[in-house]
């Protein structure tokens, strides 16, 4: 019987060529001290609000990965901070450091409505909808999973 035996090769960190179905293209990866990853590929994401946005994604479309931001939200932080929509990879750290600030600002609003106890305050402070939408039948992702219910005997089947 033949005997299968693996060998492996080591990569120069420096380049790797890849080759995908006929064509052939390049990708060259500089060795850098302190990198993180393999062979000094350094892999970096911006975290806003407790969530890693995507580095090769325009702001507008990585603000999304925010939960409560959507596509409107996001064109309205935007405008609101006057940033032009660019690579999330080419912002600054000034502007990082503002987008922080904007995605705490909401925070701070959310955290005042339940200090004054108001109505708002109360449904987010129990995680029920808070725009008046039903909470009968969906509000499924604010409520969480069902609780099941034991259904009660009845009479009939305990005097057996």
């Amino acid at each position: 019987m033949a005997t299968l035996s693996m060998v492996s090769v080591p990569i120069a960190p420096s380049s790797l060529s890849l080759s995908t179905r006929g064509r052939s293209s390049s990708a060259s990866f500089p060795a850098k001290k302190g990198g993180i990853g393999h062979g000094g590929l350094r892999i970096e994401c911006i975290r806003i609000g407790g969530v890693e946005i995507p580095n090769h994604k325009r702001v507008e479309y990585s603000l999304q990965y925010i939960h409560g931001i959507g596509r409107s939200r996001s064109r309205q932080i935007l405008l609101d901070l006057n940033f032009d929509n660019k690579i999330t990879k080419d912002l600054s750290e000034e502007e990082v450091i503002t987008l922080r600030k904007e995605k705490r600002f909401n925070r701070v609003a959310i955290e005042r409505l339940k200090e004054i106890r108001c109505y708002k305050g109360i449904r987010h402070k129990l995680g029920l909808p808070v725009r008046g939408q039903r909470t009968k039948n969906n509000c499924r992702t604010l409520k969480g999973k069902r609780a099941s219910v034991a259904k009660k005997k009845s009479p009939a089947s305990q005097d057996e």
